[in-house]
């Protein structure tokens, strides 16, 4: 039988990981009605806290960690992301006088998790900030719990249970952006999906379905093609979506790589964009503005993400924790040179 762990304790006694960590370390500013929950599911599941984790809470230093999926397990790494989040990071660092630590985590790793915990002990952080995809992995996320640390999750979906979470938008802003290129006059908009492991670009194709409905197109299972976040899963899917009789007249892709991709096969093909072929990405890496025409794309928030999560672990390590809540901030298009009428639409 598995060992009963922290996660286990709040649940029985309904209430959240921190509030356990703060029974476990006799911490001050908890309701005796609270206390006796807590001390009574612990005495009911024969929990034992983790030493190190008890040691770690009375000895926290004025430092947020940043943990993040490592750009180098890709076939091209984009750090465009990681730079925007630790910027909004940093700057909640520098204005209350935290130090900010960056870690690049290869979630395919069996010993992740162990890995994180060692982390956590070495450098005794008053927060964690867990980044998508590893906050969606509940291996990654529950490592971080049986530290007792507290942690905000980044975009990890809309199921944040008793936990303060920090997301974006988008589904809606997917739906949106198909919603553009209807306006434009395209009914063929085909979808590139990306890296199943990835929550966000499954929460982008359940917008894109959102937005055919809203602008009463039909779903047409052949004007989609399944990616995997990379430049050449763009350029494999554009050569199959393109091959199609009628082909579609916009392209709405997961993310940006995949996006420069259906770009590069459209140029190698001949097909001129956007007179011939719309393109459209998500996340709005610095290639969007650097690619020829330049893309049209949806600007993640990713900085005021990292700065709001930020901000809510200081608070907490200063004695205000936030209420368990759903933080969402939106994202928003930004309309490039990508994106056109369909040819047919000017009666050319």
């Amino acid at each position: 039988m598995p060992r009963p762990t922290i996660d286990d304790v709040a649940t029985l006694a309904g209430v959240s990981i921190k509030t356990v960590s703060r029974v476990v370390n006799r911490e001050p500013n908890v309701r005796e009605s609270t206390r006796e929950k807590v001390e009574k599911a612990i005495a009911e599941l024969d929990y034992r806290p983790n030493t190190s984790a008890q040691n770690l809470a009375s000895h926290r230093a004025h430092l947020i960690v940043l943990v993040y999926d490592d750009p180098a397990a890709y076939e091209t790494p984009s750090s465009g992301y990681i730079i925007r989040m630790q910027q909004g990071a940093l700057k909640a660092c520098r204005d209350a006088g935290f130090e900010l630590l960056i870690y690049p985590c290869n979630f395919r790793r069996q010993d992740v998790g162990r890995e994180l915990q060692n982390l956590i002990y070495r450098v005794r952080p008053a927060g964690i900030i867990v980044a998508a995809p590893l906050s969606n992995m509940p291996a990654i996320v529950g490592a971080v719990k049986e530290t007792g640390t507290p942690y905000v999750r980044l975009a990890h979906g809309t199921k944040n249970g008793k936990e303060y979470s920090v997301v974006t938008n988008d589904r809606e802003y997917s739906a949106d952006m198909t919603k553009y290129l209807a306006s434009l006059g395209h009914e063929r908009i085909a979808f590139i999906k990306g890296d199943v492991r990835h929550r966000a670009v499954g929460n982008r194709f359940d917008g894109y379905r959102d937005g055919l409905e809203e602008a009463g197109l039909p779903y047409r299972e052949e004007l989609v093609a399944q990616g995997d976040n990379s430049v050449g899963s763009g350029e494999e899917c554009a050569a199959e979506l393109l091959a199609r009789s009628p082909r579609p007249t916009a392209i709405f892709c997961a993310n940006d790589d995949m996006a420069a991709g259906v770009l590069r096969v459209a140029t190698r093909l001949g097909i001129r964009v956007p007179d011939q072929l719309s393109i459209a990405g998500c996340d709005d890496i610095a290639l969007t503005r650097q690619l020829y025409p330049s893309l049209t794309t949806i600007r993640q928030p990713l900085g005021a993400m990292a700065e709001a999560a930020s901000l809510a672990l200081i608070d907490d390590s200063r004695g205000k924790p936030r209420e368990p809540q759903l933080e969402v901030i939106a994202g928003k298009i930004e309309i490039r040179e990508s994106t056109a009428p369909p040819a047919e639409a000017d009666g050319a």
